[in-house]
């Protein structure tokens, strides 16, 4: 275990988070007899599955739910709600205690932000990022709603890629048609709307976009829509396989937009933004190219696209924990695959906050590979 003490039966490890990644960490160790004490920040242990999901995600919620339910109701597992690392507890604290190791499966909670200065001073005023976006369109129906306000308005624009950017996209476009059809007296709402996709809906009723006044969405990609990530290309893929991928990528993006009816720019970086008396009012976007990796704008190629609306879904990342290396906005790993916290023998981390990505799946093998490298 990187120099250390190798755990065994007996020994107890305390784990940061007990969700997706967390959870299945925890159930590698319980599955070798150590005991673990899991210290979650909220009441219940989901994480983002509870609100990172948008609202019409109802059977897949249902499903991690009780993953992680059946996970951590082993008798080996201690669970302490209520507890945030940085706020209850301090990283020294636990530190102090004579514990086997420590395990980060705290999560990316926090948005990254748009790289555009003085951006963030519009955030509320035509201006969202996505985790407070999707929140508020899980929970604004809630008769005692207090969350985060967003002004709703149709012809957005969306800047990220990504699975997590499509749902963003898919509550724009949702929420636009299903107001515009409840406002020509036709029951509406967007999880219904959902379920079979917004085309087949509006041509049930014999309608489009178009015929509503619904101007619709559009993402913004910096790169080309093969390199958006809407799948995983296993390591050490050959040529032919990336290329397979990267068709399957532009087929699978190209379905989402058949059924929700939304645009796709790519090659396209915000470098700016625009204003009206107080609010965001779009954004100005630069042509690029791309030389091998690297993401190069065009000189030149700037354009304006006015929009009442805009959303970031760059990603999320972890919040600074104070006595916890960083790199930048993530947290100092040594090795990705093992969860090593640099500087800080027996302390690991694992899921979004090493991986960047909220993806089920992703998650819960990085929890995986991790308890097995501490195991």
């Amino acid at each position: 275990m990187g120099g250390q003490e190798a755990i065994r039966p007996g020994h107890l490890v305390v784990v940061v988070g007990g969700a997706v990644a967390g959870a299945e960490a925890v159930a590698q160790l319980t599955a070798r007899g150590i005991r673990c004490v899991v210290l979650e920040q909220n009441v219940r242990p989901y994480g983002k599955i509870e609100d990172g999901l948008p609202r019409w995600h109802v059977k897949l919620r249902a499903q991690e739910y009780a993953k992680i339910d059946q996970k951590l109701a082993h008798p080996l597992v201690e669970f302490v709600p209520r507890t945030k690392l940085g706020r209850e507890i301090g990283l020294k604290d636990l530190l102090a205690w004579e514990v086997g190791a420590i395990i980060l499966a705290n999560g990316a909670w926090r948005d990254r932000p748009l790289p555009l200065d003085g951006i963030d001073a519009y955030v509320g005023r035509g201006f969202y990022y996505q985790n407070p976006f999707v929140y508020w369109f899980n929970h604004y129906d809630d008769p005692d709603y207090s969350g985060p306000a967003v002004k709703f308005a149709d012809g957005g624009i969306v800047v990220g890629g990504g699975l997590a950017s499509l749902d963003v996209v898919k509550i724009l476009m949702l929420e636009g048609v299903s107001r515009a059809l409840r406002a020509r007296g036709v029951p509406a709402d967007p999880v219904s709307l959902e379920h079979g996709g917004l085309k087949r809906a509006l041509e049930e009723r014999g309608l489009t976009p178009e015929a509503l006044g619904v101007r619709g969405c559009t993402l913004f990609y910096r790169r080309a829509i093969e390199d958006m990530p809407l799948n995983e290309v296993p390591e050490g893929a050959q040529p032919q396989q990336l290329e397979r991928h990267r068709q399957t990528r532009r087929k699978l993006l190209q379905n989402f937009q058949d059924r929700f009816l939304f645009r796709v720019q790519e090659r396209s970086l915000p470098v700016g933004f625009l204003t009206e008396a107080d609010h965001l009012a779009g954004l100005t976007f630069a042509r690029t190219e791309l030389t091998g990796r690297e993401v190069v704008r065009v000189p030149g190629s700037e354009a304006p696209v006015r929009a009442p609306l805009t959303v970031s879904s760059i990603g999320s990342i972890p919040e600074p924990v104070a006595d916890l290396p960083m790199a930048g906005e993530l947290y100092r790993i040594r090795d990705r695959r093992t969860g090593e916290v640099e500087g800080l023998p027996g302390v690991f981390a694992l899921g979004n906050a090493v991986t960047g990505k909220g993806n089920i799946q992703v998650s819960l093998k990085h929890g995986r590979l991790v308890a097995q490298h501490i195991l």
